[in-house]
């Protein structure tokens, strides 16, 4: 349900960004392009959902520090970007593994911190902490 959640608010708050601008046209990124949308609310669907559970999997193991922001922030993004440009289906799975990739180094970024620590902090029979 978290996987989910997190993924329908980043590809939500994406499409919503395309959608309306509140300035004027010369500003920012381009409004969502016509034409079909579904494609790329689908592709960055899938790609926030497989970011979600890799951090998920890995939050259950050590702790991990702002999973569900991280896949907010990668969904809106890449999904701002892409109906806002079209990318081509070669461009569109390029950024699509570079928001994996971002999302899978956070998870080995914690894991190796995380065992790290574990290894380090021993507990006697006293209940004292060990070096």
């Amino acid at each position: 349900m978290w996987a989910a959640g997190v993924t329908i608010l980043g590809v939500g708050l994406g499409w919503a960004g395309a959608s309306f601008r509140s300035g004027p046209d010369e500003f920012g990124m381009p409004l969502a392009a016509p034409g079909q949308v579904r494609p790329y609310l689908l592709a960055w669907t899938a790609t926030g959902l497989t970011a979600a559970a890799a951090l998920r999997a890995v939050a259950a193991r050590v702790p991990l520090h702002g999973p569900d922001t991280l896949v907010v922030i990668l969904t809106f993004m890449g999904t701002r970007l892409s109906l806002g440009f079209r990318p081509e289906p070669p461009v569109l799975a390029a950024s699509a593994a570079a928001a994996l990739t971002a999302a899978f180094i956070w998870c080995a970024l914690a894991l190796r911190r995380g065992f790290r620590g574990y290894r380090r902090r021993r507990v006697t029979s006293g209940g004292r902490e060990a070096d």
